[in-house]
């Protein structure tokens, strides 16, 4: 072997040992609590401030998150499979294992289409319990940001659109702030695992 393939080996195997620790460290690095669908951050993140509405007209800000954890999810009603998939998990997790203290909120991408009335009866067939929220593009954008997600609009052939966005759940900290992230695809005995564990962190 000659001089150069044993320095790329020998990076390699240090860029490995050193993606290892990381790896451990967002798993499990969060108090110990090792989750199986989801990732600790190695520290929580503030969320930038907003301004939305929820589903009865009333403003609906940063101060809604604060006080109590937060499972959020961005969406639209008219989203074929993802979003449905993810509620339904969501509601049977909750059920199972209700988190102290936590709230579900589904924020809508799609205000065009998502009007207070057809996203209160969309939440309904989930949970009574879910929390929706909704906006201007203007108004989504902060928080879009903040959290690193997407939400872009996609023409399809006869003329309608879809939305390609992440689907990601997020959980925020009674301040408000990211402390942890899941990304699908979800399996419900997974969630509700994470949420068992997640339910013995008492900094949430």
């Amino acid at each position: 072997m000659n001089r150069r393939l044993a320095l790329v080996f020998a990076l390699t195997a240090v860029a490995a040992a050193l993606a290892g620790v990381v790896a451990a460290r967002l798993v499990g690095g969060h108090g110990g609590v090792p989750l199986v669908s989801g990732t600790w951050l190695p520290s929580r993140r503030p969320v930038a401030e907003f301004h939305l509405e929820d589903l009865s007209g009333q403003g609906f800000t940063l101060q809604n998150l604060r006080g109590h954890p937060t499972l959020l999810f961005f969406g639209f009603t008219h989203c074929p499979d993802v979003c449905p998939i993810t509620l339904a998990t969501l509601a049977q997790a909750q059920r199972t294992v209700p988190l102290p203290g936590a709230q579900v909120v589904f924020i809508s991408i799609d205000p065009q289409r998502d009007s207070a009335a057809n996203m209160s009866e969309y939440l309904s067939a989930f949970s009574k319990d879910f929390i929706g929220a909704r906006g201007d593009e203007a108004a989504l954008g902060p928080l879009l940001k903040s959290l690193g997600a997407i939400a872009e609009r996609e023409r399809l052939p006869d003329g309608n659109y879809t939305l390609d966005h992440s689907a990601t759940l997020y959980l925020l900290d009674g301040q408000a702030r990211l402390a942890a992230v899941f990304s699908p695809p979800f399996k419900t005995a997974d969630l509700t695992a994470d949420l068992r564990r997640i339910a013995t962190d008492a900094s949430l």
